[in-house]
């Protein structure tokens, strides 16, 4: 994965008592992503716009909604999230990500 022409903004964005840690990535096209690293844990998020979420490493299980059965994930994994909604994670192993949200 690779990103022209993006500023990243040094800021970190911190959640879960350090935990969740990602770091926002504004492309040239407009569109928003951010880059991060999960920690073992339980973690739910809520959303305003819809979201891509893509897994690049780690094991884990996510509750989607409108999703009776968990997605398990080992690896690599890409999944989207609606607006206004929420999800939760089940990190077993540390995690990278990329998230990218609607415009």
């Amino acid at each position: 994965m690779e990103f022209k022409n993006a500023t990243i903004l040094k800021k970190a964005n911190v959640y879960f008592d350090g935990k969740v840690v990602s770091y926002t990535v504004k492309c040239e096209d407009g569109t928003t992503k951010t880059l991060g690293v999960m920690q073992a844990g339980d973690y739910t998020f809520n959303t305003g716009a819809a979201e891509v979420m893509e897994f690049l490493s780690g094991e884990l299980s996510v509750e989607l909604p409108n999703q009776k059965e968990p997605l398990v994930i080992q690896g690599e994994a890409m999944f989207e999230v609606p607006a206004n909604s929420s999800f939760t994670l089940h990190v077993k192993t540390v995690a990278t990500y990329c998230c990218a949200y609607a415009n």
